[in-house]
């Protein structure tokens, strides 16, 4: 199977924003632009606020940011590219900055969609401000650094109107390969699945300067370093993995175990550069995952390989993506690429089985806006962002953690600084 087949096949939902009604129960006009808010114009922030930009109805029409050269990077950034599309440019009305910008936008009436890209530890707060405000939500994974904020997002969660759609970022689900090996396997490709190895090997994220910056401002600006900011490698990075892997299983881990550190990197910050953990689910399957955040030789790899009594599956970030065993099958367009060959992009913009994955996601998000079959995915990102937490903490303590120890323990990060100094 290739991708047009399987496109022509499984997803319809991209090709209804062509055929939309008229008119939807939210006054959405089939042609009319979602309004569209960018909350956070670092590279991630940008880049998927491009995509759906050049891949749905999505206008940009207004940008949030705490730093000024952030936003007015972002501000010449989305001129540019509205006025490649025929699109106006921002109104400076709808141009905030300071740590109340994302209260600013929220309350803006000239914006439907409030896409979150800040850093992780301000997700569920940005979130609840975006969900009270009535608004559209695109929010950045993970949905949650640690348990007080995983239970005040599922808080949230209940708060959400039934005209609301909430989309946690998980775009890997969308991937066209990676959603048709998924099909195959839930229809029992595999027979029953024993084991998943799962890995993201990538290089060391770079350093973010800016000359006068104060501590707070470094800090703020490398988050990526920073467990409070980030939750570290595996909460912020390795989180598509295990999301995958819990989507395959259709379940979450019951417990894990985990050894890593900070081998490597030696530069300010207390983030782990390698973990590798071994997550127990129900039926007793294991995923063996390994992952490494270090050097600058540009070496990247990323994927899951699931284990069957009937055979086996390939579902990497780049090289094929196959079935072995008695259902033999693969994914056409991806045969040519070998495993472990991709580039990896700082930005989260992926090509090889990547190449799909934000545009398709982002299609689905708005057609749910347009047609107003909203849906809520806050929950199903909180699981895996406790699934990863479950992880941490295996590793973090040096003993087995169950689901149940990891709740109870009530894990919780502080900020330490004050953003009012940002004004």
């Amino acid at each position: 199977m290739n991708r047009r087949q399987f496109v022509q096949a499984s997803t319809a939902a991209a090709s209804t924003l062509l055929l939309l009604k008229s008119r939807t129960a939210f006054a959405y006009d089939a042609n009319s632009a979602v309004r569209h808010g960018l909350l956070g114009c670092g590279n991630r922030g940008t880049a998927v606020a491009e995509s759906f930009s050049k891949s749905t109805s999505a206008h940009v029409v207004a940008l949030a940011d705490l730093f000024p050269d952030n936003l007015a990077k972002g501000e010449d950034h989305f001129n540019q590219l509205n006025a490649s599309l025929g699109r106006a440019s921002i109104d400076s009305k709808l141009l905030f900055h300071g740590p109340h910008a994302f209260e600013q936008l929220a309350a803006s009436d000239q914006v439907d969609l409030i896409q979150i890209s800040t850093p992780p530890f301000f997700h569920v707060q940005h979130l609840e401000t975006a969900v009270a405000s009535g608004k559209h939500v695109y929010c950045e994974k993970p949905v949650g650094i640690d348990i007080r904020q995983a239970r005040q997002a599922l808080e949230i969660a209940k708060r959400v109107k039934p005209t609301q759609s909430v989309d946690v970022g998980f775009q890997c689900r969308n991937a066209p390969p990676i959603a048709a090996v998924y099909e195959r396997i839930k229809a029992g490709g595999l027979g029953k699945v024993a084991l998943i190895a799962g890995y993201y090997y990538a290089p060391a994220s770079t350093e973010k300067n800016r000359p006068g910056a104060g501590p707070d401002e470094y800090r703020l600006r490398n988050w990526l370093w920073d467990r409070a900011l980030s939750g570290d490698i595996l909460v912020e990075q390795n989180i598509h993995i295990i999301d995958l892997a819990n989507w395959f299983l259709g379940a979450h881990p019951l417990k894990a175990i985990a050894t890593g550190g900070r081998s490597i990197l030696t530069h300010y910050g207390n983030c782990w550069d390698n973990y590798q953990v071994d997550f127990t689910y129900p039926g007793d399957v294991h995923l063996s995952f390994s992952s490494s955040q270090f050097g600058t030789d540009g070496m990247f790899d990323a994927g899951l390989r699931l284990f069957g009594g009937e055979g086996s599956a390939n579902v990497p970030y780049s090289g094929p993506v196959n079935i072995t065993g008695k259902q033999a099958w693969a994914w056409e367009d991806s045969a040519a690429t070998a495993q472990g060959s991709g580039k990896f992009a700082a930005n989260g913009a992926f090509s090889d089985n990547l190449a799909f994955a934000d545009r398709d996601k982002e299609r689905t998000f708005i057609d749910s806006i347009t047609s107003g079959h909203c849906h809520n995915q806050i929950a199903d990102g909180v699981e895996t962002a406790l699934s990863c937490m479950l992880g941490r903490m295996a590793g973090l303590t040096g003993h087995e953690v169950t689901w149940e120890d990891l709740l109870a323990h009530g894990e919780t990060y502080e900020l330490g600084l004050s953003l009012d100094q940002f004004a």
